[in-house]
């Protein structure tokens, strides 16, 4: 299936995803019990969520460009979050370590390359802090946006800073598919990764911490990722490289969520993952699809289980395609997840496409203004649907086809709550 997401335009390149593996084992016994309370435990009380992403990786969102003087980068921001209230929007979801870097001054990474086009370089104030203060003064909530381990959008360390970890640690890394990636399978990765973004949680009071669909990378035809020699010293136990591969993945997700709890109980834990976890036709608990991946056997990454086993507060899934596409229906995908986020206190927010609403788009469904309008009158048909989140802020700015316009008109009539 040809899909172009939200991961293309932030890793510089979209296309055809490859063709799903087939499933795995189940995993052993011993994986991590549920974190009890943590599901919906940071929610104060129910309400709409209405967010954007501001994705910093490449400028894509913001800074506008590299290298932009501090005062330029502090007025492009505020701007966004004045449009975000203008849209009678809520929350945002600010990208603050796209790549193993940071946007504020890190006790253990760099400095982001975005900011002023040199990693490691002070940008001369505190973007992070700024946009906290900015947003909550703004009535807005700040979800802090993570990767856990994307290291570079290239496979020369030798670009990095020279301090840089994964220059320290050469062992950490693995290049694959013309990038860097922090391996995974290895437990002192796993605890540096953590340790990097509660240095902001622990600094400032963000409302959440935001991942997206980064854990193992996705799949490159003709490509290996090569963590053999941490599989065969850390997954002998595992009847596969797969099982232990989401061991892996859910391991970091209940860590993190257990460590959240301890330093920022207030700040809610919440995934945006690609919206397939498994198809139908893979495992009778999947969804009504048949998606080129599915996130439990491409990803590792098994995001049902985050949220039936309460290791989550809120779940995103990037539900980026039409209603009536034939591989991935929005609306069978949905329903799939309000079926699976019932009783369980885990909130369901939609990640929506409206970067893909386009008048001269190739596909007729998005060249219409009301396309986006109708997945909002199509998910209120489910109580699980707490809310949405656009993709991205540029677009919430720009409004493309009319689009945002259309969604505020018929759907954001009054004003959001407070945070």
């Amino acid at each position: 299936m040809t899909y172009i997401g939200r991961r293309g335009l932030l890793a510089g390149a979209a296309g055809v995803l490859a063709a799903a593996a087939g499933a795995g084992p189940a995993e052993a016994a011993s994986g991590p019990a549920r974190v009890q309370g943590r599901g919906g435990g940071g929610r104060a009380a129910a309400r709409e969520f209405r967010g954007m992403w501001i994705a910093t990786v490449q400028n894509v969102d913001w800074p506008s460009a590299s290298g932009l003087a501090a005062r330029e980068q502090r007025a492009e921001l505020t701007a966004l979050l004045d449009t975000a209230v203008r849209r009678r929007l809520n929350a945002v979801v600010l990208q603050v370590r796209p790549a193993a870097d940071s946007f504020w001054p890190s006790a253990r990474e760099p400095w982001s390359q975005w900011l002023t086009g040199t990693q490691g370089k002070d940008p001369g104030w505190d973007p992070l802090g700024t946009a906290v203060a900015e947003a909550h003064a703004r009535g807005l909530e700040l979800h802090a946006w993570f990767n856990p381990y994307r290291v570079a959008n290239h496979t020369d360390p030798s670009r990095l800073s020279a301090a840089h970890p994964a220059r320290r640690n050469p062992d950490w890394v693995v290049p694959y598919g013309g990038k860097l990636y922090y391996n995974p399978g290895l437990p002192q990765v796993r605890a540096f990764v953590q340790e990097a973004m509660l240095d902001a949680v622990s600094r400032y009071p963000v409302d959440g911490v935001h991942w997206d669909d980064y854990f193992y990378p996705y799949p490159v035809e003709g490509e290996y990722f090569d963590d053999d020699d941490a599989y065969a010293e850390y997954g002998a136990s595992f009847g596969s490289r797969a099982a232990w591969r989401r061991h892996n993945t859910d391991t970091l997700v209940y860590e993190m969520a257990q460590r959240l709890r301890q330093i920022r109980p207030a700040a809610r834990f919440g995934v945006s993952p690609f919206a397939v976890w498994r198809n139908r036709d893979t495992d009778p608990l999947g969804s009504p699809t048949r998606a080129g991946v599915q996130t439990y056997d491409d990803l590792y990454a098994d995001t049902r289980r985050w949220v039936t086993e309460g290791w989550i507060d809120y779940i995103v899934p990037q539900a980026y395609w039409q209603i009536g596409h034939p591989q991935a229906d929005y609306a069978a995908i949905v329903p799939w997840w309000a079926r699976t986020v019932a009783g369980t206190g885990v909130d369901l927010y939609v990640g929506e496409a409206l970067y893909r609403c386009d008048a001269n788009s190739s596909t007729a469904a998005w060249r219409d203004p009301a396309e986006l309008s109708r997945h909002l009158t199509f998910a209120k048909k489910y109580a699980e649907v707490r809310g949405h989140v656009y993709f991205s802020a540029k677009h919430v700015a720009a409004d493309p086809n009319g689009a945002m316009s259309r969604v505020v008109a018929d759907h954001y009539q009054a004003v959001a709550a407070p945070r």
